[in-house]
């Protein structure tokens, strides 16, 4: 029997995984988690052979919560949303032994589950290109400024204080950060941070 922990914020979601995994022969939900720090408390608690995480969660992302298992017997699948580059390198960074977009189909899901235990690991095919591409893209996108307001806003500044070191507007500077956070292709201030220190582009 095949012990499995799932860890999801959007409870619907979560019901519906453990109701359907729960309907294999060899598969046995031991614990729902809806955050990444109940997914730690749970997975080094309940010793289960596959954690299956969400990204995007309350309180710690399924990307922390998975490196903090890292020296847990536990097989990682990360099952998300997001097809971003930076995510997937992360992950694999990290040794989860899965990838899956949250659009496939639940019997996917169970033969990797399966496939998984077998001692393989499983990406989805929409992640081969885009994981190329990002390892491609050594070069830093930004401009000298944009890469100077991102410095910045690192050392924990607020528009305000950027817009009156730089001599520039507040919009100026909010024009600058939705320019960087496009470039970088992520959605928020920490994860531009967290990308250009991935890639080593802070001098």
């Amino acid at each position: 029997m095949i012990k499995i922990v799932i860890a999801e914020d959007q409870g619907m979601m979560l019901g519906a995984l453990g109701s359907l995994l729960n309907i294999e022969d060899d598969f046995e939900v031991i614990g729902m988690a809806k955050n990444g720090v109940e997914a730690v408390e749970l997975v080094r608690e309940l010793k289960p052979d596959i954690c299956i995480m969400d990204i995007e969660m309350p309180l710690k992302t399924g990307l922390t919560a998975a490196e903090e298992l890292k020296d847990i017997p536990c097989k990682i699948i990360i099952l998300t949303t997001f097809a971003r580059a930076g995510y997937f390198e992360r992950a694999r960074k990290v040794g989860v032994s899965g990838y899956l977009l949250k659009d496939s189909p639940i019997e996917e899901l169970a033969d990797s589950i399966r496939t998984i235990m077998s001692g393989r690991r499983i990406y989805a095919p929409e992640l081969v290109d885009i994981i190329y591409d990002y390892e491609d893209s050594t070069e830093n996108p930004l401009t000298d400024r944009e890469s100077e307001v991102l410095k910045l806003v690192s050392e924990g500044k607020t528009t305000k204080e950027i817009a009156n070191e730089l001599y520039l507007s507040h919009g100026t500077v909010r024009n600058y950060i939705s320019i960087i956070l496009d470039k970088l292709n992520v959605k928020n201030r920490i994860e531009a941070i967290s990308r250009f220190k991935e890639m080593g582009w802070f001098k």
